[in-house]
C-alpha cells in the first residue's frame, strides 16, 4: 500500500502541475505576446545592424569578374621636384625682368622730372624772392609776343582799363572789383612807352577761341601776365571773376591775380587776393600756391609774423606740396623770412 503510494505521488504532482498550466496561462499578463513579439523583432534589427547582409543578399561573392583596368594618359616626363624646380626658375626669370623694368621706369621718371624743374626754373619770373614756377595753368599754346617791353601801371589803372576796353569795343571796360583795397596803392609813374604803342603791343597778344567762353577769358589773362603786361592782366583777372566766379578756373585766376599785384611790386595788393583765394577754398587747385605766396608778400611788407604764420600753415596744411611742386618756392622763403 505504501509503495503505491509512493509511485502514484509523481502522478499526482503532474497531474497537479498539468491542472494549474491553465490557471497560470489565465494569471500572465495579457500583453505578454505582444511584448514577446517586440521583443523579436529588436533582436532582428540588432542583428542586422551587427551583422548586415548576413542572409546572403549583400555580401559580395568572393570571385568577382575580372575588370578592366585604365591606365592614365600619357606619362610624366619628369618628377614633381623636377617640375616644381622648373617653375621656380621661371618665376625668378620673371621677377628680374620686372624689376630691371621698374628701375628704368623709376630712372626715366627722375630724369623727366629733372628736366620738368629746370624749364620750369628757366620761364620762372622774375620775382625779388621767388625761384617758383608761374602759375601754368593756362594751355600750352598760350604764346606772347617775346619783343613787348611791359611798363608800370598808375594807381586807379587807367591805362590797363582804356587798353582792354579798346581791344574789346567796351566789353572790357572793368566794373566794381569785388575785394575791398587793403591799402593806398603806390604813387602813379609814367608810362615808359606812349599810349598808342603800348595799345599795340597788348593787342598783338591773342585772346585764345576754343568755344569755352570762361576758359578763354582766363586764359587771355594768363596771356597777358605771361607777357609782363600786369595791369591789364589785371583787369581782365578780375573781369574773369566777376562773369564766372564758380568756373573751375577760379582758384587759378584769384591766385594769378595776387601774382600779377606781386610781380607789379605791390604786395599788399597781392596778399589780399592770396588771403582770399586760400580761405575761398583750402582745397582749390591753387590755394597752396596763394598760401606759400601770401608769406612772400609779407616778407616785402617786413611782416615777419605774419610771413611766419603763413610759412607754418603752408607746412601743415601742405606737406606734399611742401615737399614737392613747390619745394624750391619754399625753401627759398623760408632762407629769407627768419622764424623762430
Amino acid at each position: 500500500m505504501t509503495r503505491m503510494l509512493r509511485s502514484a505521488k509523481p502522478i499526482l504532482v503532474t497531474l497537479a502541475l498539468a491542472l494549474a498550466a491553465p490557471a497560470l496561462a489565465q494569471s500572465a499578463p495579457a500583453n505578454a505576446d505582444a511584448r514577446l513579439r517586440q521583443l523579436e523583432a529588436e533582436v532582428k534589427a540588432l542583428q542586422r545592424q551587427v551583422f548586415p547582409g548576413g542572409d546572403g543578399k549583400y555580401f559580395p561573392p568572393q570571385v568577382q569578374p575580372g575588370q578592366p583596368s585604365t591606365t592614365p594618359v600619357g606619362t610624366p616626363a619628369s618628377s614633381a621636384v623636377s617640375d616644381l624646380l622648373t617653375r621656380m626658375d621661371s618665376v625668378e626669370r620673371q621677377m628680374a625682368r620686372l624689376t630691371a623694368q621698374g628701375e628704368e621706369n623709376a630712372n626715366r621718371l627722375a630724369k623727366l622730372e629733372a628736366r620738368f624743374a629746370a624749364t620750369a626754373a628757366e620761364a620762372a619770373p622774375a620775382t625779388p624772392g621767388m625761384t617758383g614756377s608761374p602759375d601754368a595753368a593756362a594751355p600750352a599754346t598760350s604764346t606772347a609776343p617775346a619783343a613787348i617791353t611791359p611798363i608800370a601801371a598808375n594807381a586807379n589803372g587807367a591805362v590797363a582799363s582804356a587798353n582792354l576796353a579798346a581791344m574789346t569795343g567796351g566789353a572790357s571796360a572793368p566794373k566794381p572789383a569785388s575785394p575791398a583795397p587793403a591799402a593806398a596803392k603806390p604813387a602813379a609813374t609814367k608810362p615808359a612807352i606812349s599810349g598808342s604803342a603800348r595799345l599795340a603791343a597788348v593787342k598783338a597778344v591773342e585772346k585764345p577761341s576754343t568755344g569755352d567762353a570762361g576758359d578763354d577769358e582766363y586764359s587771355y589773362g594768363f596771356r597777358l601776365y605771361d607777357a609782363k603786361f600786369y595791369p591789364e592782366a589785371q583787369q581782365q583777372l578780375k573781369l574773369f571773376l566777376q562773369k564766372y566766379p564758380k568756373h573751375a578756373r577760379a582758384s587759378y585766376a584769384r591766385n594769378l591775380l595776387g601774382r600779377a599785384y606781386l610781380d607789379d611790386a605791390n604786395p599788399r595788393e597781392a596778399a589780399s587776393w592770396f588771403l582770399q583765394n586760400y580761405q575761398a577754398n583750402k582745397r582749390g587747385d591753387r590755394a597752396p600756391d596763394s598760401l606759400l605766396y601770401l608769406a612772400e608778400a609779407m616778407r616785402q611788407l617786413k611782416d615777419t609774423t605774419r610771413a611766419c604764420v603763413a610759412l607754418a600753415q603752408f607746412g601743415d596744411e601742405y606737406a606734399a606740396e611742401a615737399s614737392g611742386r613747390l619745394k624750391v618756392s619754399y625753401d627759398t622763403i623760408r632762407k629769407e623770412v627768419k622764424c623762430n
